[in-house]
């Protein structure tokens, strides 16, 4: 009953997933055509999707993050977390319990772009680090395009039993994506601030939902009216 629930749910969110996503890539296109102002988030991502199509895929490093994120996940909820393993060509982490957000935490949460953030706070609330600001936009920009690359490889190339333990396939593909779009969306705002109306983008995607959904229940009332004719 509960996947049912998570299915229905996943279905009612397929409109607000198209237009968030849409949305998302509108404003990291806003961005990233002011060259001169992405010119370092835009390095850091080539310099990485060079690096892994040459053939250089961190493998272990990736692992580590997810099963990092797994735990730090499960530990956020208060679940116990009794043991974590990690190698080359997968890892683990064993819990007392797991739900829908700690299954499929290390699918969205960026994990070394978030850490590249908080150590650039960290330091900035010590030091005046504003020159070494394009360091930082160069970080993200790498471990985003990391965070966005192994995602989908490991999404496409391996059955992840973390989808299944989420609720479904479909809902967690909606909760991927969704969340995907939204912490992008929160990067590009806080990188570049004036390039990037949230609350623009957050209308948008809401009339989208609901624009796509008249459609498709005029649509059904429509054949439904034409069946009983």
């Amino acid at each position: 009953m509960k996947k049912l629930g998570k299915f229905l749910l996943a279905v009612l969110l397929l409109p607000t997933v198209f237009f968030a996503a849409a949305q998302t890539f509108g404003a990291l296109w806003n961005v990233l055509k002011n060259f001169q102002t992405a010119v370092g988030f835009m390095a850091g991502g080539a310099l990485y999707c060079v690096i892994h199509f040459l053939g250089f895929h961190f493998d272990r490093v990736y692992v580590w993050a997810h099963e990092t994120t797994h735990a730090a996940a499960a530990m956020l909820f208060g679940f116990r977390v009794h043991s974590m393993s990690v190698g080359k060509n997968g890892g683990c982490v064993k819990m007392d319990r797991c739900n829908a957000f700690v299954a499929l935490a290390p699918y969205f949460v960026p994990l070394y772009a978030l850490l590249a953030a908080l150590l650039y706070a960290g330091i900035s609330l010590a030091a005046d680090v504003s020159a070494y600001r394009e360091v930082f936009v160069f970080a993200v920009g790498f471990f985003m395009a990391f965070h966005f690359v192994q995602t989908f490889q490991t999404l496409w190339e391996t059955d992840q039993p973390d989808l299944q333990a989420a609720g479904g396939r479909l809902f967690s593909a909606v909760i991927i994506v969704l969340c995907n779009a939204l912490v992008l969306a929160l990067a590009l705002k806080c990188l570049f601030p004036d390039k990037v109306d949230l609350t623009q983008m957050l209308r948008g995607t809401l009339a989208g939902s609901c624009d796509g959904w008249k459609i498709v229940i005029n649509y059904i009332l429509d054949a439904w009216a034409a069946v009983r004719a």
